[in-house]
């Protein structure tokens, strides 16, 4: 596992990755950037040993965990050079608007997509409403559900939120604040894909899946998260919660619940297994963000190639230790 910080016992999926490892006959250590010697083609890593992490100079492996990206230009040299001597499980999707074209180009999940252009200039915002009332501009690189703004057009004028916070503009002040957004980074316009609870509140679903040991994609984990207030975002860190995933669509769903969930899993699985042909190199893990109109079509927000593991470091580790064996083996 390389990650960018030194110590193995600031990195908590670390130790699960060993335990995980050491149940599985498979030989795993942690290192960071600056302990690679390509000279002698030797890593000084950590390894877990009696309870605790133990320095130790072992040979370059045949897989590596790149669980953290380079955060130096010197990093990126030896990432690089890493790269054509072991295989790395993760892999980039690219920004918003990549993995939109790339899933748009494949055809097979591209009625899935919530259709999106790369806004220039503020005229183009002002178009987009001859066809829609409500609008979402995401940054093209944005990630936790920040910066997202919504504008719902309101007679003539142009309602913008952003998060709970409302701002009324007419024609010409709209103008000025998307030339001012674009100023300082690029960003994508979308129309706004209702999806509520019957209590009123935003959600979307959290399909996490991961690559198992016969390099076959396997669903880990499912959750909606629901916004906790009246915001219309319902990202966890930007102010929503997470639900759970059985409890929520005998709520939402009742006699539906079984169909929604076979729908999603099955959906989970299969878009993987194409979106893993639309790139040069396989994932290990991904995270997609999905909503469900009120006809339960399913409807793509976002793509994630490093999701997360908080508090289930032992499930992906479970899943992902037995798929670097299997990378290794090919």
């Amino acid at each position: 596992m390389l990650h960018y910080r030194k110590h193995p016992s600031h990195v908590k999926k670390a130790y699960s990755f060993a335990a995980v490892a050491k149940m599985e006959g498979i030989d795993f250590y942690y290192f960071s950037y600056s302990k690679v010697d390509f000279n002698a083609k030797k890593i000084d890593g950590w390894v877990y040993h009696n309870g605790k992490w133990v320095q130790k100079r072992m040979d370059f492996p045949k897989v590596i965990i790149n669980a953290s990206n380079p955060k130096t230009i010197e990093q990126k040299r030896i990432s690089k050079r890493l790269k054509k001597i072991a295989i790395f499980t993760s892999h980039s999707v690219g920004n918003k608007m990549k993995v939109y074209e790339k899933i748009l180009k494949g055809e097979e999940f591209a009625d899935y997509l919530i259709p999106s252009i790369a806004v220039r200039k503020g005229e183009e915002v002002l178009d987009f409403f001859e066809k829609h009332t409500v609008a979402v501009i995401k940054p093209t690189s944005g990630n936790h559900g920040k910066k997202i703004i919504f504008i719902k057009k309101i007679n003539t004028n142009f309602q913008v939120i952003e998060g709970v916070k409302k701002t009324l503009f007419e024609k010409s002040g709209l103008l000025t604040y998307i030339e001012r957004l674009l100023k300082k980074q690029s960003y994508i316009l979308q129309p706004f894909i209702e999806c509520k609870t019957k209590a009123g509140l935003t959600y979307d679903f959290r399909l996490h899946i991961l690559k198992n040991g016969t390099g076959k994609w396997e669903v880990t984990l499912i959750y909606p998260r629901v916004s906790g207030n009246a915001k219309l975002i319902s990202n966890i860190s930007s102010g929503g919660y997470r639900g759970e995933f059985g409890p929520f669509l005998k709520e939402e769903f009742g006699d539906r619940s079984n169909h929604v969930r076979q729908l999603l899993e099955g959906f989970a699985v299969s878009f993987a297994t194409h979106f893993d042909t639309l790139y040069p190199n396989p994932f290990d893990e991904l995270g997609i963000d999905v909503g469900l109109d009120q006809n339960l079509k399913i409807w793509i927000f976002e793509v994630n190639w490093r999701p997360g593991s908080k508090h289930r470091e032992i499930e992906v580790a479970r899943r992902l230790i037995p798929y670097c064996r299997y990378l290794a083996s090919r």
